[in-house]
């Protein structure tokens, strides 16, 4: 992804929304946010997050939207609601956040119409998917073909979040661009895309085919999830620096790039 800074660039920071989860504690509902996911938005991108409780409904999706550069679709614990592409739940062990599934789907409708920048980690990637009508594998260690993209919950987080496999970027791409051809990544995850939804495209895959990252090179705007986690140290990740600073880029609108296909979008 070149990026060119543009003299009408905006200089302040911009404001990025993101979406908390509900967690429950001592017999409380909570909304959460990760520290982690936070900190590479303030230190690398440069920006200021914007924190949406997902427990009251889309009602004031809209107001929220318009007052934000850019929109940030962090990972989380919990599943999508498979109705939602059309399955039964595969994996009723694991918890859901119905709430925060139908909060972010009416934010990505509401960024896609305003042409705001879209940033999605591991569920976030998998959110945008379903958004725009793509379904995922509920169990890709299950999958004939595929690896076991899980984590070992019994190891500590040094290790859980270590680079794990290699992905390999689609030749030509701005994020072949961005971060090389190859490049070693974490993984986390149980489920992971089957069929892309309307308009995306994938970036990078797995040794074993499993897309890795994906963008919407018709959209006319800022659109990457990933499915490693580039937030884990991000300071101490070359890759996930770039990352990061393209985003903040977009946010402020300075950045100007190449899509898989060459069609030139400005953000």
């Amino acid at each position: 992804m070149p990026i060119t800074q543009t003299t009408s660039a905006k200089k302040s920071k911009p404001i990025i929304l993101m979406t908390m989860g509900q967690q429950d504690r001592n017999q409380h509902p909570y909304q959460v946010m990760t520290h982690k996911y936070m900190q590479p938005i303030v230190e690398i991108a440069g920006a200021i997050p914007l924190l949406m409780p997902t427990c009251f409904g889309i009602e004031d999706v809209d107001r929220y939207l318009d007052m934000v550069d850019g929109v940030y679709l962090s990972g989380a614990g919990s599943n999508i609601d498979p109705s939602l592409y059309g399955q039964e739940n595969l994996t009723p062990e694991k918890s859901q956040d119905v709430n925060r599934d139908t909060v972010d789907l009416a934010i990505i409708a509401g960024a896609l119409k305003r042409k705001l920048p879209i940033l999605g980690i591991c569920r976030g990637m998998q959110e945008l998917n379903i958004a725009l009508g793509g379904t995922l594998y509920q169990k890709v260690y299950s999958e004939p073909g595929f690896d076991d993209h899980r984590e070992d919950p019994q190891t500590p987080n040094h290790v859980q979040y270590g680079p794990r496999h290699p992905i390999k970027t689609v030749p030509g791409s701005w994020l072949a661009k961005l971060i090389g051809d190859k490049t070693m990544v974490n993984s986390l995850h149980g489920q992971g895309i089957c069929t892309l939804g309307k308009g995306l495209e994938a970036l990078a895959y797995g040794e074993d085919g499993l897309i890795e990252a994906i963008h919407g090179p018709d959209y006319g705007q800022f659109i990457l999830g990933v499915q490693w986690h580039p937030e884990w140290q991000a300071n101490d990740n070359p890759d996930s620096i770039k990352l990061f600073q393209a985003f903040g880029s977009a946010c402020r609108g300075e950045v100007s790039w190449q899509s898989a296909n060459d069609a030139k979008l400005t953000a």
